[in-house]
């Protein structure tokens, strides 16, 4: 068994995705979790994303101007 509270920064950031699509295994997203309530920095981050996710996804590609889809493609190839 592992202990809930050795999730830092990087590796939460890292798990980043994968937590907010509820793809973790149940072990490391309550590690993500634990991490989230003593840390409002990576805390935020989180939020900002699933915000984004949600947004994202209401979007059909059509609706945003193609200069814009270009950057959204190149900041998600960055990641």
């Amino acid at each position: 068994m592992s202990d809930t509270h050795d999730m830092d920064c990087e590796r939460a950031l890292k798990n980043l995705e994968a937590f907010v699509d509820r793809e973790l295994p149940e072990s490391d997203q309550e590690r993500v979790e634990q991490h989230l309530r003593i840390c409002r920095e990576c805390c935020s981050r989180v939020e900002f994303e699933s915000r984004l996710k949600e947004r994202l996804s209401t979007l059909s590609s059509g609706d945003a101007p193609s200069k814009m889809r270009d950057r959204v493609r190149e900041l998600i190839r960055r990641f």
